[in-house]
């Protein structure tokens, strides 16, 4: 019987991997034996996790690289595509996790340069990068692309609202992915994750009384971990999700 759970051969390219979320997502498909890309704005960072990952993957099933991409930088984007071809070969797998949010509060107040930072990085960025690799993904007939949104897309929120308005486009992209190129034999999803023990969300979860409230509407009543988006994500881009495609996967908890 095969293991509907192996990426041996396989290429993933994971943005924003070199903490958090992208990290455990790179970890997670090196130890099911993909080569991944690890990138991130800076080189040193990209270059230590990439180092961690071969030593932790013994068996030679998997392997990392480090191409340090800043993501807002279309030329960058195009640059880490090449760079991956030259380097690894053509890309099976395309995460795109990278994403900011500098700005918490009313969108009333919300300066331009923020929600323009917002919309670009979290969605324009993960527009491009998606253009790029379609094209050879069409070309083999296959290929699966990986979206990191979150559950404020499904909600609103009075001090994060343009944040969430971008994971519900992420979302959108992925169904849209999914359905223009379904016919090529090419998968596109999204994961929504909720409260996870990430920088990202400290200050969601380093103050207890903080960590009751935000997860005193999840079923589980804790907080999520890195590695269980990780999970997710293996499970979406190996034979195992194969007839996944066009959905947003919600790893919350239950809330």
């Amino acid at each position: 019987m095969s293991n509907l759970f192996d990426l041996t051969g396989k290429v993933a390219v994971v943005t924003g991997s070199s903490k958090g979320i992208g990290k455990s997502i790179a970890e997670q498909m090196a130890l099911h034996g993909a080569t991944v890309v690890i990138s991130s704005r800076k080189e040193d960072a990209c270059q230590q996790v990439a180092g961690d990952i071969n030593e932790m993957v013994t068996n030679g099933a998997g392997e990392a690289v480090a191409i340090p991409c800043h993501i807002g930088h279309k030329e960058q984007l195009q640059q880490l595509v090449d760079q991956t071809h030259a380097r690894v070969g053509p890309i099976d797998i395309l995460v795109c996790n990278a994403a900011v949010n500098p700005f918490y509060g009313s969108m009333l107040d919300i300066p331009d340069s923020a929600f323009e930072k917002i919309l670009d990085s979290n969605i324009k960025s993960n527009h491009w990068l998606s253009q790029m690799v379609l094209p050879e993904m069409v070309a083999r007939q296959d290929g699966v692309i990986i979206i990191i949104a979150s559950v404020g897309g499904f909600n609103g929120s009075p001090v994060l609202g343009t944040y969430c308005i971008s994971k519900a486009a992420d979302m959108q992209l992925a169904r849209n992915i999914a359905t223009e190129y379904g016919a090529y034999n090419i998968r596109a999803n999204a994961i929504a994750p909720g409260l996870i023990r990430t920088d990202f969300a400290r200050a969601l979860w380093e103050d207890p009384e903080t960590l009751k409230n935000s997860t005193a509407s999840a079923c589980l009543r804790r907080i999520g971990e890195p590695e269980e988006i990780g999970g997710t994500a293996v499970f979406l881009a190996s034979a195992a999700g194969s007839f996944i495609t066009g959905q947003t996967i919600s790893v919350d908890g239950g809330r």
